[in-house]
Formats: structure tokens, C-alpha cells, sequence
């Protein structure tokens, strides 16, 4: 469906973050509260691979998607551990969470009138990733992208008291969103300004694990910060 995003070898490294940083090292007891589910596929992967019994609070605006995704929780019989509401978490009374966890919308443009307005993620396409680093959730994982400013993320994230607990970096081709030639050449737009980074036709996509409080025995805000900001034609 054109209306809902699909990207297997994104949703796959998404569900592989989600599985590698969150859900393995969850106790029952812990639940966990995702922005912008999609399709509901990486999460509903995650939860088949692993014994995690607590409740993941969903929250997705794109309609199509909703439907979908609770089709196939349906479908595996998940409904008593993932949850998807079609509305916007930013909307929503605060949910109580240790994790939050997302692959937000990170597609820079000088505006939302793209191929899918609802993947737009600002000017600098970070926008809505530091916005979801001001919930103050003791745990964020989230997809940051070398094209989308991830120096401003990495401090965001700093300014609200977060540390990198560990991240894992997926290079990427420019699908067909991010291809789009208004998106490519507003990208390129801010390579010059130094906040996009890639090189060709490739960009990093970094899953990176966020948490409150800590101070970290190798300092990886500087590791991360220094891959994600090494591409360059």
C-alpha cells in the first residue's frame, strides 16, 4: 500500500534494535511505549523471538497503518501485549514507561508536502526525534539518520541528561523516499551546512539507546557522533 511506509531492511534493523537493546533486557514487569508503530511489523517480530510479558503502548496517526498493524497483532494473537491507539503520542496524556522507543519520521524538507507528509521530520529532519528526547523517559531508543543533523540529536540528547548506553549503525541506500528529488536536494541543501552527512548514494542509519543519568565508562556520544558524521563524498 503506497500509504504506509515500507522499507523491509529498515523495519528489519528497527526490529533488530528493539530486540537487541530493549526487549531482551526488559524484566515482565516493564512496560514499554512506542511512537509511530507503522505496520506494527518490527515490534510484532521482536515479541515472537522473545518471552517478554508486559504491555507495549503503540501509538500511530496514519490510519492505513493502524488497521494493518492490529490485523496482524490479531493475526499472532499479541493483543495482550502490544496496544496501538491511532493517534499522536505528543497528543496524548503522558504514558507511564521505562522504554520509549521509535524509527520517528526523519526525512528533511523545507515542508510536509512530500511523497508521505507523515514521514516528514522537520527542516533538519531531527525535529521530531529531539522533541521525542524532552518526554523525559528513563530509557529512548531511537533510529537517527546521518542525513537528518544528528550532531543536534546527540546534543539533545546530552542537554536532557541522557548518555549513548550503545548503538549499532546500519549503512543505507536512498530509497524511494528519501530520493525523492525535492527531499535529495534539500539533503544536499544541508550537507553543505554541514548537518547532513553521506556519501554517493549511501547514509548511516544509527539505532541508539538513550538513558537518563548515566555516565558512560567509554564515552560513545563521542564514538557515535564520530561514525555518523564520517560520510562524505
Amino acid at each position: 500500500m503506497k500509504n504506509i511506509f515500507f522499507c523491509p531492511e529498515e523495519s528489519n534493523f528497527y526490529s533488530n534494535c528493539l530486540e537487541t537493546f530493549v526487549l531482551k533486557n526488559c524484566r515482565n514487569s516493564e512496560s514499554i511505549v512506542e511512537f509511530g508503530s507503522g505496520d506494527g511489523s518490527p515490534m510484532i517480530n521482536s515479541l515472537l523471538k522473545n518471552k517478554f510479558d508486559a504491555v507495549i503502548h503503540g501509538f500511530e496517526l496514519n490510519t492505513s497503518a493502524w488497521k494493518l498493524a492490529n490485523s496482524k497483532i490479531d493475526e499472532y494473537n499479541l493483543a495482550h501485549k502490544y496496544r496501538i491507539s491511532n493517534s499522536c503520542l505528543f497528543n496524548a496524556s503522558k504514558p507511564n514507561a521505562e522504554y520509549l522507543v521509535a524509527n520517528p519520521p526523519y526525512l528533511p524538507a523545507p515542508d510536509s508536502d512530500i511523497y508521505m507528509p507523515l514521514l516528514f521530520g522537520g527542516v533538519d529532519g531531527a525535529t521530531v526525534t529531539n522533541n521525542l528526547l524532552s518526554l523525559d523517559y528513563e530509557n529512548v531508543l531511537v533510529l537517527v539518520s546521518s542525513f537528518s543533523n544528528p550532531t543536534s540529536t546527540i546534543n539533545k540528547a546530552e542537554q536532557n541528561n541522557y548518555s549513548v548506553q550503545n548503538f549499532m549503525v546500519l549503512p543505507l541506500k536512498f530509497g524511494y523516499y528519501s530520493s525523492e528529488p525535492k527531499v535529495k536536494k534539500y539533503i544536499e541543501s544541508l550537507r553543505k551546512k554541514k548537518m547532513a552527512f553521506y556519501s554517493k548514494d549511501y547514509y548511516f542509519l544509527a539505532g541508539v539507546l538513550f538513558k537518563k543519568c548515566q555516565v558512560a565508562t567509554i564515552n560513545l556520544s563521542n564514538e557515535l557522533a564520530q561514525v555518523m558524521t564520517s560520510l562524505s563524498n
